[in-house]
């Protein structure tokens, strides 16, 4: 059994996986002040609530955009799991062909999710992934990974619109009653989630313009839920996106 670990800006997402199969899937809030400890004392209560026991976990992987907190997430899992990580980055087999300027730049949560989905979709496809920032990432027919687009993410946008005005305030973000919103509240809600969907429908037609083919699009993250059904285009949500591309790199580097 293999512990995986996504570090995000806002969530880590755990999970263990074994023979190809994924055992669960948790969402746990990234704390960039917490110890190794408190976060092995965290990952340790998640595994013992799920029945996981530590001596059949063979190793770990982790994924991060959050470097001031991988080397403390990689010590609290040595210290439940007496093993190191897998640390996906430079040196780390994925299989991907990548095309950008600088492939040293790119964010190993974009790496993971394009290899889960070459996985498992069939190219040219985009992947989105719907965290802190939404990331668009494009791959051709070729499966060769072109680029693609970053903006805000949807509560990284609404906190801005909240903090940056004096009377709209912090919302939740269901989704409104309808798209007229006819109270504050609604109005926000109705703004910011149509204005990201109907945004994402615009980047999918663009990409398929430049690339002169119907794409595959594929979305993850813990907005994806919220955001998709309002998308005019056809998405497929996958949830386990990023733990599936986790297993993946970590059986080609066994």
């Amino acid at each position: 059994m293999v512990f995986a670990i996504d570090i995000g800006n806002t969530n880590i997402v755990i999970g263990c996986f074994e023979d190809k199969k994924i055992i669960f899937t948790e969402r746990l809030s990234t704390k960039k002040t917490a110890t190794a400890l408190e976060y092995a004392i965290s990952f340790k209560n998640v595994l013992e609530l799920y029945g996981i026991d530590l001596n059949k976990i063979e190793g770990s992987i982790i994924s991060s955009v959050v470097p001031e907190i991988t080397t403390i997430v990689n010590n609290a899992i040595a210290k439940i799991t007496n093993k190191d990580s897998v640390i996906v980055g430079p040196g780390v087999k994925t299989g991907l062909s990548i095309k950008v300027d600088n492939p040293a730049q790119l964010g190993s949560d974009l790496v993971v999710g394009a290899v889960a989905a070459l996985a498992e979709y069939s190219a040219p496809m985009v992947v989105i992934d719907f965290g802190t920032a939404t990331t668009l990432t494009v791959i051709n027919s070729k499966k060769d990974l072109l680029g693609g687009m970053i903006l805000p993410g949807v509560r990284l946008s609404l906190k801005s619109l909240s903090s940056g005005t004096s009377q709209l305030p912090e919302i939740g973000l269901e989704p409104p009653k309808k798209f007229i919103g006819t109270n504050t509240v609604d109005c926000m809600k109705s703004g910011i989630l149509y204005s990201t969907a109907y945004g994402i429908d615009g980047f999918i037609e663009n990409i398929e313009k430049e690339l002169g083919e119907k794409i595959t699009v594929v979305a993850t993250g813990g907005l994806a839920k919220a955001i998709v059904p309002l998308c005019k285009s056809k998405i497929t949500v996958d949830d386990e996106l990023l733990l599936k591309g986790l297993m993946d790199i970590y059986n080609k580097n066994k």
